[in-house]
């Protein structure tokens, strides 16, 4: 197709851009062709295969975890591959064929997806130090972050979260953005002021919780492409999946 793929000097080959593009590109190929074979390969008798879901960081993440558990015990032969991500991360391997679902959190894009919302709701404040002013303070308010320096995901700064902080949002000061907690927590832990997030079930040595008030919830979502085409083993845990939600709403 007339692009160069790589430069090679007197030691070694080195890809060019295109050569990336194509060495990527080859591996999501590669990626695919071989679950086809294993969605072809599965047992008539009992039912088997692999799942690939993309999940974000949440509270609702155990209730994923119970119905993984619940469905292996009756399909022992199913196996699941879990993909650690934020929704852009997520939503781009949905499109390309990479996931088979994910679970992100609101807003979900009903243009795009199918979805099951998950039962536990996730609650919004901030993490701070110990040692901050604010560690004081069992709620927080949009005012007592002026003039703090913030982390935030970039998707967190749109919708119910954005809307909380109302006339005050353009006066915040966001320092930093970021799309796993972990990483944002040690900013804030190394001396950055709070970081606007949800509620884990998880404990930072240094750090402390604290939820807004008025006091802000969201849902989380498990998100298929619409229209997919699934392999059996996919279907059923999206059917297991539906009745048990159904079933706890």
């Amino acid at each position: 197709m007339g692009v160069e793929l790589f430069v090679r000097s007197n030691h070694h080959i080195t890809l060019t851009e295109d050569g990336l593009l194509l060495k990527r590109r080859a591996e999501e190929l590669l990626a695919l062709a071989n679950r086809t074979r294993q969605d072809f390969l599965q047992k008539k008798t009992e039912l088997a295969g692999e799942i690939l879901i993309g999940s974000g960081e949440f509270r609702s993440t155990k209730e994923l975890a119970g119905l993984i558990v619940a469905f292996r015990e009756q399909h022992p032969l199913v196996t699941f591959q879990i993909y650690s991500g934020n929704a852009d991360n997520i939503e781009d391997h949905i499109g390309r064929g990479l996931l088979d679902l994910g679970v992100i959190g609101e807003p979900v894009d009903v243009r795009k997806y199918e979805f099951l919302f998950l039962t536990e709701k996730e609650r919004w404040g901030v993490l701070v130090r110990n040692d901050s002013p604010l560690a004081v303070k069992e709620q927080i308010r949009a005012e007592d972050l002026l003039g703090v320096s913030l982390v935030a995901a970039s998707r967190q700064l749109h919708g119910d979260v954005s809307g909380w902080f109302g006339e005050m949002y353009d006066r915040m000061e966001f320092a930093a953005v970021g799309n796993l907690l972990y990483n944002e927590a040690m900013l804030v832990e190394s001396g950055m002021g709070a970081v606007v997030c949800i509620e884990l079930n998880c404990v930072y040595e240094n750090l402390r919780f604290i939820p807004f008030a008025p006091a802000v919830e969201t849902r989380t979502a498990v998100v298929w492409k619409r229209d997919a085409v699934f392999s059996a083993a996919t279907t059923a845990f999206l059917e297991f999946v539906s009745k048990q939600l159904k079933g706890s709403s």
